[in-house]
């Protein structure tokens, strides 16, 4: 296996030691014989021994032999990576195999660096560029990015890092939904009434005003997460699972995605916390975290019903959701069935419509049944049957980051699926900023706004 060089740009922020390292760790352990060279980039002047101390430590004390050897081996170079100049002196540091720039960096300096790469003349041919989202700040930003981008390598050489689609239960979803003669035929509006993709968590804002209060619910994770597993759900069986065919059909999907009705203020809600207890901690008002701006009418809980315009799905509503400080916690993807045509008579009791769920972390898979219950050979009860599918064998980062060492795009964003999240959410984002949809409030620890429709 040739020797890939990965240079992390931003390497002493918190994304590096808290997500790309241990990730890098996990994968080095899992393929022993991945040849990686890491080096660090960063503005500070950081000696290499203190940088390697910073890896192992990422890395941590069960470290596989061949992770050992990478810390051991590793460099740190100071660079402005923004420059021209920055930038040449880290690709003096390239080997003679292929190049990952990972930009660990806040999307303007990201931006900044391509702009600056664009003055280089020497730019490997081999060279991939690994960004983090969010891909620009609406459609017309990441169209123009995104035309930076190709005029500095090809398309499937850039790497839009969503770590969502590294997550073990989309990979289980592809075997569910393909695999299995009992899904494959009734994934779609005929069988199905309505998809909720939800991702509530206990957690408050962890210290992340910064860039949060800027983002918000809606651009943190539904423009650009949910929707990506929205597509995934909604899109045609595709030829195969490489990267063509699976991005051609999610991109496919994503096109056909609009808000449902074409009515933002009807289709959407937006919510913040107020002081409470969630996930055992005692929370403040999300106004009154350190470094928020109340001034900014940030959300902490967005939720919007789409509707994928296909033959597979028209009339089917895809409700996506997700939240801070909210409990109980709910990850799933979750499949309403419709009732059934015809129930005979003399059938009794609670006869619900089936519900497939995929719970993320620990991964599980449930089906919700109509059963016979108790004495009477006719009267029907809901039942859950369950399977765990177990915490994943990989971390998603360490799926993605395998792809992208071995320059495979499957689980990267394209670039025209980057500027159709934005145009989904466009009028959304209208309506919200010109205060056409309300701002509601819940406290810490509840399941949302009193009056809110339980999706």
């Amino acid at each position: 296996m040739a020797t890939t060089t990965l240079f992390i740009f931003g390497a002493m922020g918190d994304l590096t030691s808290r997500l790309l390292l241990p990730a890098l760790a996990q994968l080095l352990a899992l393929e022993p014989d991945r040849e990686v060279r890491l080096v660090g980039v960063g503005r500070r002047d950081v000696s290499d021994d203190e940088w390697r101390e910073r890896v192992s430590d990422a890395f941590g004390d069960d470290m596989a032999e061949s992770a050992r050897q990478v810390a051991a081996q590793t460099t740190f170079r100071q660079a402005d990576v923004s420059s021209a100049d920055g930038l040449r002196t880290v690709l003096d540091q390239a080997g003679d195999g292929r190049s990952v720039l990972y930009f660990a960096v806040p999307p303007s300096v990201a931006q900044q660096s391509c702009d600056a790469m664009a003055e280089l003349d020497d730019l490997p041919d081999d060279v991939l560029l690994a960004l983090e989202k969010p891909f620009g700040t609406d459609e017309d930003s990441a169209r123009g990015f995104n035309a930076k981008l190709a005029r500095l390598v090809p398309e499937n050489q850039v790497f839009r890092v969503d770590h969502f689609l590294g997550q073990s239960i989309l990979l289980d979803l592809f075997g569910i939904r393909f695999a299995n003669r009992v899904f494959e035929p009734v994934w779609s509006a005929e069988h199905i009434e309505s998809v909720v993709i939800r991702y509530d968590e206990t957690l408050g804002l962890e210290g992340r005003a910064g860039y949060y209060d800027k983002a918000g619910a809606l651009v943190d994770m539904m423009q650009s997460h949910l929707l990506e597993l929205l597509a995934v759900v909604a899109m045609d069986p595709p030829a195969s699972l490489n990267e063509r065919d699976l991005r051609d059909a999610t991109g496919a999907a994503l096109r056909a995605t609009r808000i449902a009705d074409g009515d933002p203020v009807r289709s959407s809600r937006r919510a913040r916390y107020t002081a409470g207890e969630a996930g055992g901690k005692q929370l403040p008002s999300y106004v009154d975290e350190d470094g928020v701006d109340p001034a900014r009418g940030t959300e902490t809980l967005a939720e919007a019903t789409f509707e994928v315009n296909t033959a597979r799905w028209a009339g089917v509503p895809f409700t996506l959701r997700s939240g801070k400080a909210l409990e109980p916690a709910v990850k799933e993807i979750a499949l309403h069935f419709r009732p059934v045509r015809h129930l005979p008579q003399q059938f009794s009791g609670d006869v619900a419509p089936n519900v497939v769920r995929l719970t993320f972390g620990p991964d599980a898979m449930s089906l919700r049944l109509n059963v016979h219950d108790g004495t009477d050979p006719f009267d029907l009860a809901a039942t859950e049957l369950g399977a765990d599918l177990g915490e994943g064998s990989i971390r998603a980062y360490a799926e993605v980051l395998s792809g992208i060492l071995d320059g495979d795009a499957t689980l990267a964003v394209r670039g025209d699926a980057a500027e159709q999240c934005w145009r989904i959410v466009g009028p959304i984002i209208d309506a919200w900023q010109a205060d056409r949809v309300p701002l509601e409030e819940y406290p810490a620890g509840s399941a949302g706004p009193d009056g809110w429709r339980r999706v």
